[in-house]
């Protein structure tokens, strides 16, 4: 019997994410985790049970926090085990440096290779998804002049700082992609399908999974089959993806891809890495010429320095409390937050809801926007009234398509009231900003 590239990459994964993981145990203790055999939407509804998740997220109780896209905090066991972890490290100086921090470094790269079905081997850590995007696309050695880049006005603003600066590095033309409101799916497939026709010398593509404007939600891998036809490289952006939505590495089909773990994963501030499928390693530069790896080594491409020690070792105990709860879980419990206030403001005159409601589209972010509110300092406004009258912590956030919005982005601590409570000051504000 043929066995897949993807079982064996799980199973080697899992079995050495056991062997890393049996001393961490105790920090599970407390993490709760999802009712076995219970539908994940039934779960997703569960205000009890969810109640017992918030418990463990140490949150001000001085407002509402609905803004939990820049970053995502830790729960309660991961937040001691990531003092223990520190107080560790002093303890044992660069002794453990120099010893026993390569092998446990390795075990947590086996430990994300195993949840998104690939190897170690493609797996690099980095401070945070903007320096492993840095890396790819500074790094990405498949462009000549002439060649045409390409990104939409919904990718992450360093992500395009760094696709503009290949103009100058490399000499080629820069492409934007204008994603149109309101987005459905079919429109999406449209409109990149049209920018990759149009732009013949298109080379690489910059593609958000769920980006940090709106929270749309692309189809990433049609995108990816589309490009590739057209022998079109893509750099996923999965920083704010993985641990909101569930899914792993080979169903996205993507061969170059980029993600966060203090976002959605919460683990500590500084952590993230790069994926580069392992036959396409040559295809990106050594970060600086560095020679600290082999030039077969994924490591090679990026050079962080010394990196917060403590915070990558904190990692496992991340994905233990992630694996509690179920990426399908999490993900069911973020759309049902998402809908449940949405659902009660989307009749509300002069408010748009930016995001869709087809709901592979969406996650847990939303932007919304008063009409004809649409500058940086009219959504300013609009999340100041929404903090100060109301107590709901929002943000503001520019680049779309229409103008400027504010964006909500709730959490697992998020409760029903919470967005109840968001969705009833939206009534009663919006009306007043349009008298």
């Amino acid at each position: 019997m043929s066995v897949s590239r993807r079982q064996i990459v799980t199973r080697l994964g899992l079995a050495a994410a056991g062997m890393a993981g049996h001393r961490v145990l105790a920090d599970l203790e407390a993490a709760p985790a999802a009712p076995r055999g219970v539908p994940a939407g039934e779960v997703a509804r569960d205000e009890r049970f969810w109640a017992r998740v918030a418990a463990q997220f140490p949150v001000s109780p001085d407002f509402v926090n609905l803004e939990n896209g820049y970053y995502g905090i830790m729960p309660e066991p991961v937040r001691r085990a990531y003092h223990r972890a520190v107080d560790d490290l002093d303890a044992r100086g660069s002794h453990f440096l120099r010893t026993d921090y390569s092998d446990q470094a390795d075990a947590v790269r086996d430990r994300i290779a195993a949840l998104l079905a690939v190897t170690r081997q493609e797996i690099a850590l980095t401070r945070g998804g903007t320096e492993a995007l840095q890396c790819l696309i500074g790094g990405y050695r498949r462009l000549s002049p002439g060649d045409t880049v390409l990104y939409a006005d919904l990718d992450y603003p360093a992500a395009q700082y760094a696709m503009d600066w290949l103009r100058e590095r490399r000499g080629v033309r820069v492409g934007r992609v204008v994603i149109p409101e309101p987005a459905t799916r079919q429109a999406v497939l449209d409109v990149y399908e049209q920018a990759l026709r149009r732009h013949d010398k298109a080379r690489l593509l910059l593609l958000s999974h769920v980006n940090n404007r709106t929270g749309l939600a692309t189809p990433v891998r049609e995108i990816v089959a589309m490009a590739r036809e057209r022998g079109v490289d893509v750099i996923v952006d999965a920083a704010h993806s993985w641990g909101h939505l569930d899914f792993t590495l080979p169903g996205l089909g993507a061969d170059f891809a980029v993600f966060s773990l203090h976002k959605w994963m919460g683990a500590p501030l500084g952590t993230g890495f790069v994926y580069i499928r392992q036959d396409r390693l040559a295809d990106v530069d050594p970060a600086f010429a560095d020679r600290t790896f082999p030039a077969d080594d994924i490591r090679s491409r990026v050079h962080s320095g010394t990196m917060d020690v403590a915070a990558v070792l904190t990692v496992p105990r991340a994905l233990d409390f992630h694996l509690a709860l179920g990426g399908e879980v999490k993900q069911a419990r973020l759309r049902y937050l998402r809908r449940r206030w949405v659902g009660q403001v989307r009749d509300v005159p002069g408010l748009q809801i930016l995001t869709p409601e087809e709901p592979a589209m969406y996650g847990a972010i939303t932007a919304l926007r008063v009409t004809g509110r649409t500058s940086e300092s009219d959504n300013a406004a609009v999340a100041r009234r929404l903090m100060d009258t109301y107590g709901l912590y929002t943000v503001a956030r520019g680049g779309m398509a229409g103008g400027g919005g504010v964006r909500v982005t709730p959490a697992l601590f998020t409760s029903g009231d919470d967005v109840d409570r968001l969705a009833e000051a939206l009534r009663r504000m919006v009306p007043l900003l349009r008298a």
